[in-house]
């Protein structure tokens, strides 16, 4: 693909007026390659009238043809897939066969589960003597982050177009230009004009104006607490709808009947995947004091193994936050069994992948979503106590549990505060609902469960 100099809007590639660009860096070498157009508030404006316009033709399309134009938009991403795949590697820095396989084929299963269920889905229903209706929201405001680029696109702008919302997507700045093939797709598929609408900018500017324009009727944002508080308090002055997927400091834990090994290889290559920049990864490994030793030694030994086999972490500043959780995580007594702050290569925004032993539920490192590859290792003395541990932060947003008979897992997982829990490695499924406790967000995503963030219901009495 070629990076596009304008924004689309109202089903065209329309110039930028402003000047502006963002400059888009290759994460593994540092260089620029690439900049697209830093979005304004009339951007974003241009694109909230386009989808306002478009909304009661969209509302009004009967579900079988949502249905057939996302299909259509799969077979695309499908097509695609190589070119997408290519486009997350240059940008975010994933290995490519991690791009291949999960930032490219991910999006298009989570299309494809939304083609079906917009074909599927009772939008209306009997309730006694009254018709309960189940409408689309409005125009929606999507803005998105950079570890996912493409996954989390399509995470909202499927149910929202299943459900027949129009979209107005942010995408975030180190990541734009995925955000700008999925636009190319979206065209290619025939989705009407204004549907769908793409402003590039940074959070700050384009974000901000298009969490505050008064004709979105919802927010879907993904990304920091920190942020997704902000916009939570914006969008809850205009009484305005927010869906907010945010941090996330997931336990890993093991019982003392667990298949040690395989829950210590499994949870090291979760939180290794995409360089550590997961909001779900499973940062805090909690084992039982009779096998903590023998769990650090193993954790260290397959930390190590992934030494030149994760990518970089996304720019600079993310770097040396990482870095600096590093530091400080030696400073307040963790100790170190793998990995470190320093830099395995010359040039590009890497880092080692790092396991820290002897680590307290009190520590910044075991409290503070880091975002990128490394691991606390915490003991506990029993399964009360691991609960304690696994609950003693803000979040809640996924984790793990290990046991050597399913059930004693599951009664586990029952009392854990989080939305999404993996029972023995259980494998991830694109179609059940992902979403957070506490300060991990409000709301729910993939599946019948996030179709329903974007409808509203309308009884009618007979």
């Amino acid at each position: 693909m070629k990076a596009h100099d304008g924004m689309y809007i109202d089903g065209a590639w329309r110039p930028a007026p402003d000047r502006d660009v963002i400059e888009v860096v290759n994460p593994a070498d540092e260089q620029v390659f690439a900049t697209v157009p830093a979005g304004t508030a009339e951007d974003v404006d241009a694109a909230v009238r386009a989808a306002r316009a478009a909304f009661p033709g969209w509302a009004a399309t009967p579900p079988a043809g949502r249905a057939a134009r996302l299909a259509a938009l799969r077979d695309v991403l499908a097509a695609r897939k190589d070119e997408i795949a290519e486009t997350v590697t240059a940008e975010l820095g994933s290995p490519l066969p991690f791009s291949q396989s999960v930032h490219a084929g991910l999006p298009i299963a989570v299309a494809a589960s939304y083609a079906g269920l917009a074909a599927t889905y009772a939008f209306e229903e009997r309730v006694g003597n009254s018709t309960v209706l189940h409408e689309p929201a409005g125009v929606v405001g999507a803005i998105t982050p950079w570890n996912y680029p493409l996954h989390q696109i399509v995470a909202k702008a499927a149910p929202a177009l299943a459900a027949g919302c129009t979209v107005v997507l942010k995408p975030a700045e180190d990541t734009p230009l995925t955000a700008q093939l999925f636009a190319e797709a979206v065209d290619e598929a025939g989705i009407p004009a204004g549907v769908f609408n793409l402003v590039t900018g940074l959070g700050p500017v384009a974000g901000q104006a298009l969490a505050e324009h008064p004709g979105v009727d919802l927010v879907s944002f993904t990304g920091s607490t920190a942020v997704g508080r902000r916009i939570g308090a914006t969008a809850g002055a205009a009484v305005k709808r927010v869906a907010l997927e945010l941090g996330g400091k997931s336990a890993n834990v093991i019982l003392p009947g667990a298949d040690l090994a395989k829950a210590v290889n499994v949870g090291v290559a979760n939180v290794m995947s995409n360089s550590g920049q997961t909001c779900s990864a499973w940062t805090r490994m909690l084992v039982h004091r009779d096998r903590y030793d023998e769990a650090v030694e193993l954790a260290a030994t397959a930390a190590a193994k992934y030494g030149d086999r994760i990518g970089p972490l996304v720019n600079a500043g993310q770097l040396a936050r990482v870095r600096g959780y590093i530091e400080q995580g030696v400073a307040e007594g963790a100790r170190l069994v793998a990995g470190g702050p320093g830099s395995p290569r010359e040039r590009g925004y890497y880092v080692s992948p790092t396991v820290f032993a002897d680590v307290t539920p009190d520590m910044t490192i075991a409290q503070e979503e880091i975002f990128g590859p490394v691991l606390s290792v915490l003991r506990y003395d029993d399964e009360d106590d691991a609960l304690r541990i696994a609950n003693g932060t803000v979040y809640g947003l996924a984790g793990a549990v290990w046991a050597g008979e399913e059930a004693e897992a599951v009664a586990f997982a029952r009392r854990m505060d989080t939305g999404q829990v993996d029972i023995n490695g259980g494998r991830f499924n694109p179609l059940a609902p992902f979403g957070g406790y506490k300060s991990s967000g409000v709301g729910r995503e993939l599946g019948a469960h996030g179709l329903t963030e974007y409808l509203q219901t309308k009884s009618l009495q007979f």
